[in-house]
């Protein structure tokens, strides 16, 4: 005999998934009565989706919220009665090495790191989690001891800090992972010199919300590059739709206008580079195109080739670097260090092309 539910499903949740495929905008992330967190309807957006005028709702204004964010900044300032314990048995020159190597729950070793590190680090890298659907993500819920930790999640890493699943199926799939990320970045400014910078590694995951989060700890104004690093150098044949390559390096400074890159010494292959065929007293050059894309509207004119024929512009979309004066200026004399030449495209054509030598 085939067993009854004793209850019946829940078809509100039902609709709001069928809701969310039609308007993703409008399902987000709510606490319900009990405290809990669920995914729920924005009304006020589903309205303004079925309308075809402004509807009038809550004020707006820019921002970046989920639930658990006030519980997060509460977690970043609250402070705790631990100390770090030394491991001189581990350790080698520990009297005299000017490195410390920390094993522990990183928000704890972050908060114990303010009193004597504040404002006196100038660089941080961290690593987090991607939240990937998969990933291991860290609990700030201390209100229980270790061992009923341990037994309610049974999830801790190699060094014992505490870690929690965090699967697409949970309803606090990205407010979780913001929360835990926020309250790090917070105690991580903190460290900083005026002149440092903070180096963060995400995947496409999370890469839009991180760049929120931290644009809201560190200063839009801070932000300083996304930079793109290439992980793998061959498709993935078992990819769904494009094959990822590559993850994110988000850089931003404590105070962008003190801080600068410190600039890598030039290579014997990048030297390389550069020729004196003419034998200029100036030194080794290399031929330079004179278009450039960034947007110049005094590098828009007409420039008459020494065969006599006019180029009406540059290649549409793209300036000359120079505006029409500094270029005539050009043509008179090997000025500022620049000298525009005449040379002859490599097609069929023969077109004339400007080139400029930019000297080392």
């Amino acid at each position: 005999m085939n067993k009854l539910q004793m209850h019946s499903p829940n078809l509100t949740q039902g609709n709001i998934d069928r809701l969310r495929q039609m308007f993703p905008g409008c399902v987000t992330e709510t606490r319900s009565q009990d405290g809990g967190v669920k995914l729920a309807v924005d009304f006020d957006q589903l309205r303004q989706e079925l309308a075809e005028s402004l509807v009038e709702g809550p004020q707006e204004r820019y921002q970046l919220s989920w639930p658990g964010k006030r519980e997060a900044l509460l977690t970043a300032n609250a402070p705790i009665a631990k100390t770090l314990r030394p491991c001189r048995e581990d350790s080698v020159d520990f009297d005299s090495t000017k490195n410390l190597f920390i094993e522990g729950d990183n928000l704890e070793a972050l908060k114990l790191l303010q009193e004597t590190y504040l404002g006196k680090v100038k660089l941080i890298y961290i690593d987090p989690p991607y939240n990937t659907g998969r990933d291991f993500i860290y609990d700030d819920d201390y209100s229980s001891d270790v061992e009923g930790y341990r037994l309610a999640t049974g999830q801790v890493d190699e060094s014992g800090r505490r870690l929690v699943a965090n699967t697409e199926a949970n309803g606090r799939f990205h407010s979780d992972w913001l929360s835990m990320i926020y309250a790090r970045l917070r105690l991580a400014r903190n460290l900083l010199k005026d002149d440092g910078a903070i180096f963060i590694s995400i995947d496409d995951n999370e890469v839009d919300n991180l760049r929120k989060v931290a644009s809201e700890v560190f200063g839009e104004d801070n932000f300083v590059a996304q930079v793109i690093w290439q992980k793998v150098f061959s498709p993935k044949n078992s990819a769904r739709w494009f094959s990822e390559d590559h993850d994110y390096v988000l850089v931003y400074a404590k105070n962008g206008a003190s801080w600068t890159p410190r600039l890598l010494p030039q290579t014997e292959e990048m030297i390389a580079r550069y020729k004196n065929p003419d034998n200029d007293p100036r030194g080794p050059w290399a031929s330079s195109d004179l278009a450039a894309r960034n947007r110049y509207d005094a590098g828009l004119y007409p420039i008459r080739c020494p065969s006599g024929r006019v180029i009406d512009g540059p290649p549409t979309g793209s300036y000359w670097r120079f505006s029409q004066e500094s270029f005539e200026k050009l043509l008179r004399g090997r000025n500022q260090g620049l000298d525009v030449q005449h040379g002859v495209a490599g097609d069929r054509e023969n077109q004339d092309q400007v080139r400029a030598q930019v000297f080392r």
